[in-house]
């Protein structure tokens, strides 16, 4: 994961600060010098780190921090607070514009994820009630249309495309069918190349001159580290950039694009990409980041992801199971498909805070026991579902030949479920709104330990 060797470093560098009563000058100072290496070593601008840590010690050597009860907390309340000024303060929202259609005018070298990432911040804004377009004006780098029209197809998006043209003139027609078609906001997916070179610029600059976007999002790869500095600022020097997408931050990236990015551009970082699939996208929170980066957890984001996988209909009918004490193998089947629509759980674990993040990339956490868990409730009759007390031996191995499981499996699930069902009896005469807080906060507890079998 981005940042994980960064924090790393700056925990073991505040981990010395906590087991002083007080703090001297020339501690603080000694551990402002390894935030500073753990920061260049993150691949971060030396100009960017310089005025960090200048800003951090001069804060940190103050009386209020030197006199404080706590000290080391409050050096690194000062170390979040700079990591967040660092990266913009607070989150930017896309351009809409007044006009309909608006037009994002998506750009970047080739290579950094920009036309899958573009459809994936296409389809996040029609989860904000738009209308999207995609245009493909990428026509030199081959399959980048058919790309385009495939992930397009799989997030059920339209696209725009005349094949090999003039770029400029398939703009201004893609922007001319969204009018026709009722799409209210249309996303240009730009040519990019292997390096800047004057050719790409120039094109790039007559779109920009014939159609005026109302956004032009720049998409960097996070791990490219300084370079996608400098051709952040190569970019926006050409075309003014207004905002910022950095792709690829669930990779190894040592996370110095986000760190520098904005100091160096003055341009905000509005989303980030997270995955390879295709609802892998979010905007990017500089509070919620630097939270991360310090092993202090997103609690913010994990409770909208939560939200997001919120059924209000199916919880208020299990409301109603739990407090007649009916709760089944198929509640339990819908409770699981609504924490995995939430992501692995690894990344849901590392947003909760307190967790180790050093400590969570050894976990043994079996992501495919929760498939195993659902090929084998699938596998019942609905009958089975309702009374697993009726599931005796000869369906036990039905079910495990049907999952591709063992008997040992169901079994075990069998056993962990009859726990739960004990624990729901507990809960059963809780009030609704207590109830309602525990789904929405990710759901009820059963799982087994580690996800394991």
């Amino acid at each position: 994961m981005a940042f994980e060797s960064l924090s790393e470093k700056l925990s073991a560098a505040f981990k010395k600060l906590r087991g002083k009563g007080r703090l001297s000058e020339n501690d603080v100072k000694e551990a402002m010098r390894e935030v500073r290496l753990a920061l260049l070593e993150a691949d971060v601008s030396y100009k960017v780190v310089k005025d960090f840590v200048k800003k951090t010690t001069e804060r940190a050597v103050g009386n209020d921090v030197l006199e404080s009860l706590s000290p080391a907390q409050m050096v690194i309340k000062i170390v979040n607070e700079e990591l967040i000024a660092l990266m913009g303060s607070e989150h930017t929202k896309i351009n809409i514009g007044s006009r309909n259609p608006s037009v994002v005018m998506l750009v970047g070298l080739q290579g950094a994820g920009k036309t899958t990432n573009g459809a994936k911040l296409a389809a996040y804004m029609r989860k904000q009630g738009k209308h999207p377009l995609l245009v493909a004006c990428d026509v030199y780098r081959p399959a980048a249309i058919k790309q385009l029209e495939t992930v397009g197809a799989q997030l059920e998006i339209p696209v725009f495309q005349m094949g090999q043209g003039d770029p400029v003139q398939i703009a201004k027609a893609g922007i001319a069918h969204a009018k026709k078609y009722g799409n209210d906001l249309v996303f240009l997916d730009t040519a990019g190349r292997l390096h800047i070179d004057e050719a790409l610029m120039d094109e790039l600059k007559n779109i920009k001159s014939e159609v005026q976007p109302d956004e032009i999002m720049l998409v960097v790869d996070a791990m490219t580290g300084q370079d996608a500095v400098n051709a952040a600022t190569a970019f926006d020097e050409a075309l003014g950039v207004d905002g910022i997408m950095l792709t690829k931050l669930d990779g190894d990236a040592r996370g110095g694009a986000a760190l520098s990015v904005k100091a160096v551009t003055g341009k905000p970082i509005k989303f980030a990409g997270t995955g390879e699939k295709l609802d892998k996208i979010e905007p990017f929170h500089p509070e919620r980041m630097a939270s991360r980066i310090l092993g202090m957890g997103d609690v913010l984001t994990l409770i909208e992801k939560a939200e997001q996988s919120f059924d209000e209909k199916k919880a208020k009918e299990l409301e109603e199971k739990l407090r007649a004490n009916r709760f089944t193998l198929a509640d339990y089947y819908d409770q699981l498909v609504q924490l995995k629509s939430m992501g692995s759980m690894q990344d849901i674990l590392a947003m909760v805070p307190g967790v180790d993040a050093k400590a969570l990339s050894g976990a043994n956490i079996d992501e495919k026991a929760m498939a195993r868990i659902e090929a084998i409730i699938l596998s019942m009759t609905p009958r089975e579902r309702e009374n697993p007390a009726i599931i005796g031996s000869s369906r036990k191995k039905r079910i495990a030949a049907g999952s591709g499981t063992t008997v040992m499996d169901v079994n075990k699930l069998l056993k962990q479920f009859e726990a739960m069902q004990k624990m729901m009896k507990q809960i059963s005469s809780m009030g609704g709104k207590k109830l309602k807080r525990m789904q929405k906060a990710g759901g009820f507890p059963g799982l087994p330990s580690g996800f394991g079998f």
